[in-house]
């Protein structure tokens, strides 16, 4: 059985993943210093320039409880090693000696407790700034585990970090035994992420993992092959990059984020979506557009979302969910019901639910008034277009079996 804690996590369903940080400032993305191998001077000076709105803290966490977020994993030391954090002496590359002059992961934090969201951490374990990464690696994991331990420490409780990168030294001593154990001494209930990348998904590289990942990928049920129950993540962010990149304008629509969604929840993983604020720490007008209207069907449907779980019972042409009374049929691409001469006449979705027993008492969670017609030899039904009016892209259909 899984821990409590790990359970608490997986309740959350949906985190928002932000990607906050100096690169911000270029507005090209996270990987830009590293990718064009720019001068480590000249990424420096881009901290007098790294000015941060007195009210972004509030403004992403309020945005980020709108969409139906429960958490969010905030960046606090990207690759670069920029750290939004007080370093306390150990760097003078952070938030603190910026023009910011501010520990932005203390304003992440408040603002999160002051809104009831669950504050995580993201953490690197790159750092293309410190050269003790290439040329003293121990010396360079001592100052990883300060690091960490400033975060435990320093911030109140926290509900677990993320941590990235170990793919870049595969055969490396991470020392990840000590690593862990410093965040166990300090926050023994923070869930503890290692992502295993894009070639990795789902692996498990400590026994101390309590949740795996699935970056940009599709999810699949967490299996305990060491004798451990974890969680599973899907990360993916609402376009092609994680940081701030002013020309990617390939923005996932509304109906791809609703599917991953589902699908994330129908594989008991939770959905991280990740979003790359500007340097001042706001979000561009059509990242907050997205979430609000992503958010109100979030908020329609967050019963199955949040306290269901995917359902021993199978269905043609729909994923079902059940609680300790009902049962739930989430049917995707489903239309609107509209005039020939207004909109594209599409063929109705059949629900074939897999059963032997009788559908009862079935209804869509989004209309009072449609009735389901059920066929009970064959124990399917036709799902219905959205009334004119409303277009959600996917019904929800409650239902007992008697």
């Amino acid at each position: 059985m899984k821990p409590q804690y790990i359970q608490n996590f997986e309740k959350l369903g949906f985190g928002l993943f932000v990607h906050y940080g100096l690169y911000s400032v270029l507005g090209k993305g996270e990987w830009y210093e590293h990718v064009y191998n720019m001068d480590k001077g000249k990424y420096h000076l881009l901290s007098n320039r790294f000015k941060v709105s007195k009210s972004w803290a509030t403004n992403l966490v309020r945005t980020a409880k709108k969409a139906g977020a429960r958490y969010i994993t905030f960046t606090t030391r990207h690759h670069d090693g920029f750290s939004l954090y007080d370093t306390c002496g150990l760097s003078k590359f952070d938030a603190i000696h910026s023009l910011a002059k501010r520990d932005l992961v203390k304003e992440f934090v408040e603002a999160c407790n002051k809104e009831g969201i669950v504050p995580m951490f993201y953490h690197t374990l790159i750092d293309w700034d410190n050269d003790d990464y290439k040329n003293n690696f121990s010396k360079y994991i001592d100052y990883l585990i300060k690091s960490i331990e400033i975060l435990c420490t320093k911030y109140g409780r926290i509900g677990g970090f993320w941590f990235d990168g170990y793919w870049d030294k595969p055969n490396a001593d991470w020392q990840f035994d000590r690593l862990y154990k410093t965040i166990r001494k300090y926050q023994p209930e923070a869930i503890i992420i290692n992502n295993t990348g894009l070639s990795a998904l789902g692996e498990v590289s400590h026994y101390d993992i309590d949740s795996v990942t699935f970056e940009r990928g599709k999810p699949f049920r967490v299996s305990s092959s060491d004798g451990k129950e974890r969680a599973g993540e899907v990360c993916d962010s609402l376009t092609d990059h994680w940081g701030y990149a002013k020309n990617d304008i390939a923005f996932k629509s509304i109906p791809y984020l609703i599917e991953e969604l589902v699908e994330c929840r129908y594989q008991r993983c939770n959905l991280l979506l990740n979003v790359g604020p500007l340097a001042s720490g706001e979000l561009r007008p059509l990242e907050k557009d997205i979430l609000f209207e992503f958010g109100k069907w979030v908020k329609l449907q967050r019963h199955v979302i949040f306290d269901c779980v995917p359902s021993g019972i199978k269905a043609t042409n729909a994923c079902v969910f059940e609680d300790d009374k009902y049962y739930y049929a989430l049917i995707n691409n489903v239309p609107m019901s509209a005039n020939e001469n207004v909109t594209r006449q599409q063929n109705r979705p059949q629900v074939i639910i897999r059963t032997n027993k009788r559908i009862a008492e079935p209804k869509y969670l989004d209309d009072n008034d449609q009735k389901i017609k059920v066929d009970q030899k064959t124990h399917s039904f036709e799902v219905l277009p959205f009334m004119y009016g409303n277009s959600l892209y996917t019904r929800v259909v409650r239902f007992k079996l008697k």
